[in-house]
């Protein structure tokens, strides 16, 4: 007690003490709710990562996810400890607010990007190890990032798409659904026997342990060509399988409709010449003369 009042007295006789005292305990406080402010913001920014994982939300995403709502977080806690010390706050985000409408300015085009990984990672239409089509271009996916997709083609180039084009483009993921049907068209004579033509068909397909039963595969005749009757073959088999398949197929019924005797006619025009009569020249007066 002795100590306080001796203390209280000096600071009475002192202004300076008290001005120090009262810097010193806001300097204090602000120290106080940084730290506590820091160790709740990495527990909730942790938290939030464990939650995403369990879940089964993509790492990449929930990653960024984390580190978001951390730095927002600790934005927070850092500006309520400058008010505490008595740093005009409304000035301050002021000029955070310029800075960052500056930097959005700046980089409009790499916050679009980002914000489209973040759909795409949200949204999920295709995975690492998908077969698709994006802007034109066929490949499996290898790498998804926030800012890039990366996709290898069939002839193993590298194929880096921006993840604006990705997500403002339309996707065909071949993969997604498990099952592709082929489509192959083949054409055969009019003078040979469709239905011959049909049964070996469908003889070759029933012999590919690729091909699914279920849906069945089907061949019909699908045109009327100029040289060639049309037959439509559409198996069914697994994405995966979706290449091999064809070019199985495609060589085998080649080589079982020569088997059958049946032909596959290329495009033929025929070429019709008419000769025509000349009329006779008039003579020449002069010549009629003498």
């Amino acid at each position: 007690m002795n100590f306080l009042k001796s203390w209280f007295s000096s600071v009475e006789n002192h202004p300076w003490l008290a001005v120090a005292a009262d810097w010193g305990m806001r300097l204090l406080i602000a120290l106080l709710i940084l730290l506590i402010g820091w160790w709740f913001a990495r527990r909730i920014s942790r938290g939030l990562g464990n939650v995403m994982t369990r879940t089964g939300a993509d790492p990449l995403l929930g990653n960024f996810l984390r580190n978001i709502t951390y730095v927002v977080l600790l934005a927070v806690v850092v500006v309520g400890s400058l008010d505490r010390v008595g740093v005009p706050i409304a000035s301050l985000l002021a000029l955070m607010g310029a800075a960052g409408l500056a930097v959005g300015l700046a980089l409009q085009g790499s916050l679009s990007h980002l914000a489209a990984g973040v759909l795409l990672m949200i949204f999920r239409p295709f995975k690492v190890g998908d077969l698709v089509e994006i802007a034109g271009v066929d490949g499996m996916v290898s790498t998804v990032t926030l800012m890039h997709t990366k996709l290898t083609t069939v002839d193993n180039r590298e194929v880096t798409l921006p993840n604006g084009k990705v997500a403002g483009d339309a996707i065909i993921n071949y993969s997604a659904l498990g099952t592709r049907r082929i489509d192959i068209v083949v054409g055969i004579s009019y003078n040979d026997n469709i239905g011959i033509a049909i049964a070996a068909a469908m003889d070759v397909l029933g012999k590919d342990k690729r091909i699914l039963d279920d849906p069945a595969p089907q061949v019909m005749v699908v045109g009327l060509g100029d040289s060639s009757v049309d037959l439509g073959i559409r198996p069914w088999t697994k994405a995966s399988d979706a290449w091999g398949v064809r070019t199985s197929v495609l060589r085998a019924i080649k080589e079982r409709f020569d088997v059958e005797g049946i032909s596959i006619p290329f495009p033929q025009s025929e070429i019709s010449v008419r000769s025509l009569t000349m009329p006779d020249a008039p003579k020449n007066k002069s010549m009629q003369t003498a």
